[in-house]
């Protein structure tokens, strides 16, 4: 155990952060009301829990620049989800199984045990014989200043597992003992492994909680486990699935057994930013999941991360969604209701003809906005409807509902002359009267969410202020649009 190393990684991170985050919060690219990073890299939201009165989000950083390396563990706090308070770096790599420029702290969560914040995290080390991943612990009695247990690592991968597939610990309480999930491959197929312990540092294995069988690629990163009503829900970003980037499975489970039956499956977001979400519980019993706004290499719709890099940070979270259950078992994802104490320059209209001539709508300064409608599916002949976002300078963002296809794609080809690609996904139409749409824009991302909540797609796109106006066309016949709201977001 090296507690001097960790701190003096800590204090040069923070220092590092400290020299150069009032010129990187000057750049052009920085969202204004999502979560980013002070300064450098951001990956996937880790340890999110709401304790001792505050919200605290960690998240895998890299604070030297904006590309992924050396793994730290990033650090804020809210009342709100929205308007944020940073903390001093939480976990740097200091130790054997953590100590490497392309390893570090990898991913985890956090719990609250004994009245000290625990938080268990996937080391990752090379020392000759490959990347090793270990699930080790760390706590603190402050929330802020952490140690890690002089017993890591607490887990090493089982027999069959490769040592660099066995990563990123989702642990949760049921009774008296401790449970965790954690993301593995056994023969080329994903597996999310149960544990469970007694006191949160010793742990036995207890079964394959679910598996792959090809279907769902090779290994799944970041699996979460929750309750939501009387079901359970599993959810991971798969590697090897295609176009799918982060999957839902809704089904049953058995604290006896320790093995979940899924019968309904779906998508979080169909959009290519979309990743590694991680779920908590708010106070009010919300249960609330975020993402990670961009994508990896190995992903099939990969360009590169975006410019950003140029202004010292890459990277930021999705805005924080509230998990539903529908009737059926699927499930709605919906902006947190947080977002409406954003709102300005509030603007509504009950009805709108779109015809095959382009009109114009105006929704807050046309960067940061919000943008709500309903579609009458009952009264409207088009083929298609197309919503054009962030335009100016010859560019835009192309949203296409096709009604005759039943087909929704968003289209960032022209949106800034660096992003690439086509998100799509089908609408479920059929005895429907009405198609719902939400759109929340910042400066660098456009979320837009469909069909209740359960057909969303999340971009990046890196417009600039002079790219503002919004513009709506029918095809083939004209789009009945009904309860139109607008409004800017301030931060």
């Amino acid at each position: 155990m090296s507690k001097e190393l960790m701190q003096q990684n800590i204090e040069k991170a923070q220092c590092e952060i400290d020299n150069k985050k009032n010129i990187v919060k000057n750049g052009k690219m920085r969202q204004h009301y999502h979560f980013m990073a002070q300064t450098g890299w951001l990956n996937d939201p880790n340890g999110l829990i709401y304790y001792r009165g505050k919200y605290h989000f960690f998240f895998q950083h890299n604070p030297y620049n904006g590309f992924w390396d050396s793994m730290h563990w990033g650090h804020a706090v809210s009342d709100d989800m929205l308007h944020w308070e940073y903390l001093p770096i939480a976990l740097a790599p200091s130790e054997t199984y953590d100590n490497h420029l392309r390893g570090g702290c990898f991913s985890g969560s956090a719990i609250e045990h004994d009245g000290k914040l625990f938080l268990m995290f996937t080391g990752t080390t090379n020392e000759g014989k490959g990347f090793e991943q270990t699930q080790c612990i760390a706590y603190s009695e402050d929330g802020i200043h952490f140690e890690k247990y002089e017993g890591n690592p607490v887990l090493t991968a089982p027999e069959g597992i490769p040592a660099d597939q066995f990563r990123d610990p989702k642990v949760w309480k049921h009774e008296d003992t401790y449970y965790m999930v954690c993301g593995a491959s056994r023969d080329n197929k994903a597996q999310a492994l149960l544990y469970r312990s007694k006191d949160m540092f010793h742990w036995t294995f207890f079964n394959v909680l679910a598996e792959s069988r090809g279907e769902w690629g090779y290994m799944w990163e970041c699996p979460d486990f929750y309750p939501l009503g009387d079901k359970y829900v599993l959810t991971f970003s798969p590697m090897g699935a295609g176009e799918h980037t982060a999957v839902y499975l809704v089904g049953d489970f058995d604290y006896e057994t320790g093995k979940f039956n899924y019968h309904v499956s779906g998508e979080i977001d169909w959009g290519f930013d979309y990743y590694a979400p991680q779920s908590f519980l708010a106070p009010d019993g919300r249960r609330i999941i975020i993402g990670w706004a961009n994508e990896w290499e190995w992903m099939p719709s990969w360009k590169d991360w975006g410019p950003t890099y140029k202004e010292g940070w890459c990277g930021s979270f999705n805005i924080p969604r509230e998990v539903r259950m529908m009737e059926d078992g699927t499930l709605q994802f919906l902006p947190i209701a947080e977002v409406e104490t954003m709102r300005e320059n509030s603007k509504q209209k009950d009805a709108l003809v779109v015809t095959e001539k382009e009109t114009e709508l105006t929704a807050g300064d046309g960067v940061c906005f919000e943008l709500k409608l309903k579609i009458d599916l009952e009264k409207t002949d088009a083929d298609k409807l197309e919503l054009d976002l962030r335009c100016g300078e010859g560019r835009k963002t192309v949203c296409l509902f096709d009604l005759k296809k039943a087909e929704m794609s968003v289209d960032r080809n022209e949106a800034d002359g660096w992003s690439k690609g086509i998100s799509r996904s089908v609408m479920h139409l059929k005895g429907k009267k009405e198609l719902d749409v939400h759109i929340l824009s910042d400066q660098s991302s456009l979320e837009i969410f469909t069909d209740q909540y359960q057909n969303n797609h999340s971009n990046n796109i890196f417009a600039g202020d002079s790219q503002n106006q919004l513009k709506i066309r029918a095809y083939g016949g004209s789009v009945i649009i009904r309860d139109i709201e607008t409004y800017g977001l301030k931060e």
